[in-house]
């Protein structure tokens, strides 16, 4: 078993902290859901369980009451339904390869909702895969392609697109994309602005006009290790990327003649209700975002275990999962860890970036060119206190969204758990086992060390961070217990999910619809 042999002067220098935020979060306790539309309160039990209700319950009820949780993050937001014409369209949209530039990808290759909105690697194969139709575990870089160094060609972990509607401040790891405005309950529609890698932060990108989502969608078709590849519009700007892709789609222009053939036009005429309108007036590259972001926003999978417990079926998660609701949301000085000051609220983040020190494996993403580190939001806005900082992750769906961290580098739950009780123990005693033999690791050590050390100057500096906390093994487990009731049953019902993908039998817009399977063969 390979161990991460963090140097011990390093390791002793460090009183590294852990789950819990020393400071106070921006948002705290403050959830985005408007109350009052339908829920029952919080902490009321239903009608029907009998008897009185125990200690435990009563005890944790009254620290949902003082939440102020409801446990559903969508209620009062605005939302479209997968049946909406336009999220249809985006369906399709979001399975073609004709919006890769070397038509070799779409964006389900990396957020295929079977896999948890994700890809289920540490770090992803997006262009020049062996096999493009082959989807997580076992999809390789072809050997010889473009940047091709024996390994994944992604530098972070694909972040779910479940739930994205219910993000207000940032997108991305790195939080690249904002919302300046970061409204509670607006996914970035709030009419300050949004700004994003077209334009220097925080400038306004007047092209991001909707929402976070849709000034998001734009970004993929323009990323060579992602979807654009190395050769298609080489050296041109990214506006000039999308459109020509628009102009593939639309089969009109630069793009004419590139797919197999192109239905494009009367979806889009259909779903943009514009039934007379020229291919090039339809099938644009906002229409192409517009549709991709209600799509994805359509992706709302709340209707947890815990929702339900929250809105008053006490029966409706175990014993060890309310002990260990009991410690994630509990404070030090009351005996808990803690967790809900960085994971607040029913969406369970408050959107900030922190310094986790969370192993660092695969290319990285530095301000250095070939460098291969990953200095996190520090390449977004130079803050020196957002070197190697990361988003707050929604635990929503989290059974279902690992590999977890930023890179992918922890493959279980119990793993994520024990690095932000100790960082540096965990960090000691991590194990590249977990890790497909191909993911990048031989400056994890270096990398991470210099992760360490940030960590520890952002918590001698009073900058929000974690502090190290003392869990049995069994408080640990029921930590994990209380995680697993964050997920929707449906996002692991194949079934359930029919609505968000293709039916390979339906006609195909373009003869290069994503019809993926596994390493072993199996359809998703």
């Amino acid at each position: 078993m390979r161990r991460l042999p963090l140097g011990l002067s390093i390791l002793a220098s460090l009183a590294i902290p852990a789950c819990l935020a020393t400071g106070t979060s921006s948002q705290g306790t403050t959830t985005a859901s408007t109350p009052g539309s339908g829920n029952q309160g919080a902490g009321l039990p239903s009608h029907g369980q009998g008897g009185a209700i125990s200690k435990l319950d009563s005890r944790l009820q009254a620290l949902i009451a003082a939440q102020g949780l409801t446990g559903d993050p969508s209620t009062g937001r605005s939302l479209p339904s997968i049946q909406d014409p336009i999220a249809q369209l985006g369906r399709e949209l979001f399975f073609t390869k004709g919006l890769g530039g070397d038509q070799d990808t779409a964006c389900a290759t990396c957020h295929h909702p079977v896999m948890g909105a994700g890809d289920n690697l540490s770090v992803g194969v997006g262009v020049d895969a062996e096999d493009e139709d082959l989807l997580g575990p076992g999809r390789v870089h072809e050997a010889g392609s473009p940047n091709w160094d024996g390994g994944p060609t992604i530098p972070r972990n694909a972040p779910t697109t479940f739930n994205v509607a219910l993000w207000d401040k940032y997108l991305f790891w790195n939080g690249r994309v904002e919302s300046l405005g970061k409204t509670a309950g607006m996914n970035g529609n709030d009419g300050q602005g949004i700004t994003t890698p077209d334009y220097p932060w925080p400038t306004v990108d007047p092209n991001a006009f909707s929402n976070l989502v849709h000034a998001q969608a734009r970004f993929p078709v323009t990323s060579m290790d992602e979807m654009k590849g190395f050769f298609f519009e080489f050296g041109n700007f990214p506006q000039a990327t999308r459109e020509h892709l628009a102009a593939r789609i639309g089969d009109y222009g630069i793009g004419q003649g590139e797919l197999p053939y192109s239905d494009w036009a009367d979806l889009f005429r259909t779903a943009f209700n514009q039934p007379g309108a020229l291919p090039e007036d339809v099938v644009t590259e906002q229409n192409i975002a517009i549709a991709l972001s209600e799509y994805q926003r359509s992706q709302t999978f709340v209707a947890t275990p815990w929702r339900d417990y929250v809105q008053g079926d006490l029966n409706a998660i175990s014993t060890d999962a309310k002990l260990g609701a009991l410690l994630f949301f509990r404070d030090r000085a009351s005996g808990g860890a803690d967790c809900a000051s960085c994971h607040a609220g029913d969406f369970f983040t408050d959107e900030e970036h922190y310094v986790l020190a969370m192993p660092q494996v695969g290319r990285g993403q530095s301000v250095n060119i070939g460098a291969t580190q990953d200095v996190g939001r520090f390449l977004v806005d130079g803050k020196p206190e957002h070197l190697y900082a990361f988003r707050t992750p929604t635990l929503l769906n989290v059974a279902v969204t690992g590999p977890w961290s930023h890179a992918g580098a922890y493959t279980t739950l119990e793993g994520v758990v024990r690095h932000h009780l100790n960082p540096a123990q965990a960090l000691q005693n991590y194990d590249f086992g977990q890790l497909a033999p191909d993911v990048q690791t031989a400056d994890t050590v270096a990398n991470t060390s210099l992760a360490l050390q940030q960590l520890y100057w952002v918590r001698n500096n009073g900058f929000t961070t974690v502090e190290d906390i003392a869990l049995s093994s069994e408080q640990v487990q029921q930590l994990v217990a209380f995680l697993h009731t964050l997920t929707d049953p449906c996002v692991e019902d194949r079934q359930c999910l029919d609505a968000w993908i293709p039916d390979p039998a339906s006609p195909d817009p373009d003869g290069r619809r994503l019809v993926g399977h596994d390493q072993f063969g199996n359809p998703f």
